[in-house]
């Protein structure tokens, strides 16, 4: 079986896509691409864990008033990079109505909800690229007996990289600049 991409989509344009052409791709595109090295990444159907996942982070982080919870929204890294975490904590001077990036310096947290088919990218390539961006702290969430588990990474700013912090089943306690406390049974937001 054979997809016929688009004519838009490929070749691609002349020298390769670039962060600021995702804002201008055809009204057919996906609601959801990402770029990863100057490559047009689609994102696949969400599974009813993603999205009960995503549910439950969102609505469960209370950030302190100088910051906002995002969810899929973009982050330009650089000219070829522009990733679309699952979720993003951004600082709320930084958040406007018509905005469709954020710059890295305005985002402190970074969640990746690990699927199937973005395992690679969540698990090694993304934290990489939003580490050297200097994005404060990461979170990969893997699926564990219909349960999530959220694996935490603070950056170590010497060398741009992330350290664990920990691993949470169940519960998610933690400091990312302020006290996070969440409950991780995802039948709370299955109501």
């Amino acid at each position: 079986m054979s997809t016929a991409f688009p004519e838009w989509f490929y070749p691609g344009p002349p020298g390769g896509w670039t962060a600021d052409m995702l804002d201008r791709l055809p009204p057919d595109a996906p609601p959801h691409v990402e770029l990863i090295d100057g490559s047009l990444v689609m994102m696949s159907p969400q599974t009813g864990f993603h999205m009960l996942t995503l549910r439950l982070l969102e609505h469960a982080l209370k950030p302190p008033p100088e910051f906002v919870v995002a969810r899929e929204m973009a982050v330009t890294l650089g000219l070829r990079q522009r990733p679309e975490p699952d979720i993003l904590l951004v600082r709320r001077a930084a958040f406007m109505n018509k905005v469709t990036t954020f710059k890295p310096e305005d985002v402190d947290l970074v969640v990746e909800v690990v699927s199937q088919e973005s395992q690679e990218r969540d698990r090694t390539t993304k934290p990489s690229k939003y580490s050297n961006a200097g994005i404060r702290y990461f979170w990969r969430v893997e699926e564990e007996n219909d349960q999530p588990v959220v694996y935490t990474f603070e950056l170590e700013p010497a060398v741009k990289a992330y350290v664990p912090t920990g691993i949470h089943r169940k519960r998610l306690e933690t400091f990312i600049g302020f006290e996070v406390d969440i409950d991780l049974d995802l039948a709370r937001v299955i109501g």
